[in-house]
């Protein structure tokens, strides 16, 4: 069964209530309350390099080693949606 995915930060998307909005409160499938809000990147600035520092930590809470994490999370973020193409 395929898992969705924060096109912005790779967490799993497992219930509603850690989707995105639209303008207007509209649920966005593909990015995360924490990513997207409103229409629009809560960080429009961010680079790929910083969401990386962002992500790790809170996978590490999750149990992961950090080299693990690191490992894991540089691998998906070239390939999600947001950051695709970006050499960000």
């Amino acid at each position: 069964m395929f898992e969705r995915i924060c096109q912005s930060c790779g967490m799993p998307l497992t219930d509603n209530n850690l989707l995105g909005t639209e303008k207007g409160g509209a649920q966005n499938s593909e990015y995360c309350v924490y990513c997207y809000e409103d229409g629009r990147f809560k960080q429009p600035d961010l680079t790929m390099e910083a969401m990386i520092e962002i992500c790790v930590p809170r996978m590490k809470e999750g149990g992961m080693k950090e080299e693990e994490a690191r490992a894991m999370i540089s691998g998906l973020l070239p390939n999600l949606k947001r950051w695709r193409g970006n050499n960000a």
